[in-house]
């Protein structure tokens, strides 16, 4: 087993790229999906079920864990792996994006963000430094450099000045992250829908040097084309022998297109968030396990997939346990939502390795505009 972190690209397809990264807690095959374990859990699933869907990695939120149960807590039990009981590779963010987007009261300076917490209102202060340390207490394999992330849309002013204020914070990030062999740290491209601002950021990035870099300020309200439209020149602007992850992406045409402009890693809570609430996501699109037309339908969910949700159990059963309130539709819907993301990554991968991926994304888009299967 590998004692460092490493990325190693083995094939592309245009822009796209499979490869490997490997680290102490084992490999990671890109393009990768990151389950999304906010508060050391994805929901309704354990986490060897988790594993069973092809999950490699999974996300950690260093925002909700540092206000619950707190950093200093999950050291004393071990660590983040040992606390969840997951013995695989764990990435946690930075916590700037949940100071943005769900924090009250929020007073940011160059020093770093005061806020109060969504939970019980209590202070707390978020430095470049601070996200360090509660990071390495959490014991993650990859470390996210802390960073503002404006929410579109913007002035362009903002957009530079929030840029530029996260260039310095990934400096002392650097610095403070120090030398922790088998552990990475990402650094995070920001700027916007600016081409200038983003080769900016960048230069910034390459200037202080990670072990990945990601592509931040995007999924954030400015719509998929505008997304796209960075992406169609962004990942080009960082390194090619380092991992490329977009984060907080998203619905599976998204992860597509990221795919195909370069992205090797993406995460995002739709998959878990989903099925809870009664929609599952399938090659034919989505399907909405609540409407009545499936409350006689004996069919699985997806024919061919091969989920417990779709081998053991009805349309009509998820309909009746999703109506019924019963915890077991949650369960069910996101274990199959999982295992339908993680499918889709394994056959981007071989499609890229094999060189066929315009003829994988061609049948994925044919597929999608089929629609659902037509009610009995």
């Amino acid at each position: 087993m590998t004692t460092r972190f490493s990325y190693t690209l083995q094939a592309t397809d245009g822009a796209a790229r499979t490869g490997v990264i490997d680290t102490p807690r084992g490999q990671i095959r890109t393009p990768a999906f990151m389950p999304v374990g906010t508060a050391a859990t994805v929901k309704a699933m354990l986490p060897e079920s988790v594993r069973a869907t092809g999950a490699d990695i999974l996300l950690g939120n260093t925002y909700h864990l540092m206000l619950r149960p707190g950093a200093e807590r999950v050291a004393r039990m071990g660590g983040l792996h040992r606390f969840m009981n997951w013995d695989r590779p764990i990435l946690t963010d930075s916590g700037g994006f949940q100071v943005m987007s769900l924090a009250g009261l929020r007073k940011l300076t160059e020093e770093g963000v005061t806020f109060s917490s969504h939970v019980d209102g209590s202070k707390h202060h978020l430095t470049p430094e601070r996200s360090m340390e509660i990071q390495r207490l959490l014991g993650s394999d990859i470390v996210m450099a802390f960073d503002e992330c404006p929410a579109l849309p913007a002035t362009d002013q903002a957009v530079a000045d929030s840029m530029r204020l996260s260039m310095r914070w990934a400096q002392r990030s650097r610095d403070a992250f120090g030398d922790r062999p088998g552990h990475a740290l990402f650094g995070i491209m920001q700027g916007g829908v600016t081409r200038d601002l983003r080769e900016e950021s960048a230069e910034a990035l390459k200037g202080i040097g990670f072990d990945g870099y990601a592509v931040g300020g995007l999924a954030v309200g400015e719509g998929q084309e505008a997304m796209f439209g960075v992406l169609d020149y962004a990942p080009g602007f960082l390194p090619a022998d380092k991992p490329r992850y977009l984060m907080g992406v998203g619905k599976p045409d998204d992860i597509v297109g990221a795919v195909q402009r370069g992205i090797d890693m993406m995460d995002c809570v739709l998959p878990s968030r989903s099925g809870r609430t009664g929609q599952a996501w399938t090659a034919r699109g989505q399907v909405n396990i609540k409407n009545a037309r499936h409350q006689d339908d004996p069919r699985p969910l997806e024919e061919g997939c091969t989920c417990p949700a779709c081998t053991g159990y009805s349309r009509a059963y998820l309909h009746h346990v999703f109506r019924a309130g019963e915890m077991i539709s949650g369960m069910l819907l996101t274990w199959h939502n999982l295992h339908y993301y993680q499918r889709l990554m394994e056959g981007l991968r071989q499609a890229i390795a094999g060189q066929r991926l315009d003829a994988f994304v061609a049948d994925f888009h044919a597929e999608r505009a089929r629609g659902d299967i037509e009610p009995l």
